[in-house]
């Protein structure tokens, strides 16, 4: 169980490097038309969310080699995790489908995030 948890701790982290990564580098202008002028509030808080997406990143990389000391915090990361696949769902709920990918993205988010936990709990 530990060593499961400690996969799926580190796939998050990789996760959360790789995605927190693409998108600071990225920033807001990149997924809007081109012919939209630079919106320099979105790119901020986009960028801002993307420093938050890829901070972390080390939190789950330290949680996943140290599985043993993090005690409780699990099911807090846990909750991390599958509380951004919900957020995914609301907003298919309220905006429609962004289309397979993120869907198939939102499903893996929610079943990642309840396998920490419930991981956690059997451990």
């Amino acid at each position: 169980m530990t060593l499961a948890l400690s996969v799926l701790l580190g796939l998050v982290a990789l996760i959360c490097f790789l995605g927190g990564t693409n998108i600071m580098l990225k920033g807001a202008m990149y997924f809007l038309p081109k012919e939209i002028p630079p919106q320099l509030v979105l790119d901020n808080l986009i960028r801002f969310m993307a420093g938050i997406y890829l901070g972390s990143g080390f939190i789950f990389a330290y949680a996943s080699f140290h599985v043993a000391t993090i005690g409780n915090m699990a099911y807090c990361l846990g909750l991390a995790v599958a509380l951004s696949g919900f957020g995914r769902l609301y907003s298919r709920y309220k905006t429609g489908t962004a289309g397979k990918y993120f869907d198939y993205i939102m499903v893996v988010e929610i079943f990642l995030g309840f396998s920490v936990i419930i991981l956690k709990w059997y451990r």
